[in-house]
């Protein structure tokens, strides 16, 4: 946790932000897949970030996030793509899946979450990582 933080701070700092994400427009990020994430107990927990058309979640509120749980972009043509953030580009394991829908794009993030991973922490991924 940083400094001067309580982690009562992370259930509302994720709150507004998926708030936020909820508004987005739909130019912006597809919203079935907001809402499917949303809907999903596991990831509404979780910090949600978009980055060019994808969703993204991270285990902390604040920078730099997480990348360690995989994130739902939209495939050209229609239906999503979940890949996992944390492998090298172009590893073949970086592709979690496909997926027709947004509720099973998000059956695939919530699968492949990491071990022990829970609500997301006051801070930063550095954070996590110190004992």
């Amino acid at each position: 946790m940083t400094r001067g933080s309580t982690a009562s701070q992370a259930p509302e700092a994720v709150a507004i932000t998926w708030r936020k994400v909820r508004e987005t427009s739909d130019e912006l990020i597809d919203p079935a897949a907001v809402e499917a994430a949303y809907a999903h107990p596991l990831l509404r927990a979780l910090f949600p970030l978009i980055s060019h058309g994808s969703l993204h979640f991270s285990r902390c509120t604040a920078f730099p996030w997480t990348n360690d749980v995989p994130a739902v972009y939209p495939r050209s043509g229609g239906g999503f793509r979940v890949v996992r953030m944390n492998e090298p580009v172009g590893s073949s394991r970086q592709t979690v899946g496909d997926a027709d829908s947004a509720e099973e794009a998000v059956a695939l993030v919530v699968a492949h979450l990491p071990p022990g991973c829970g609500p997301a922490v006051d801070g930063t991924a550095d954070d996590l990582h110190q004992p």
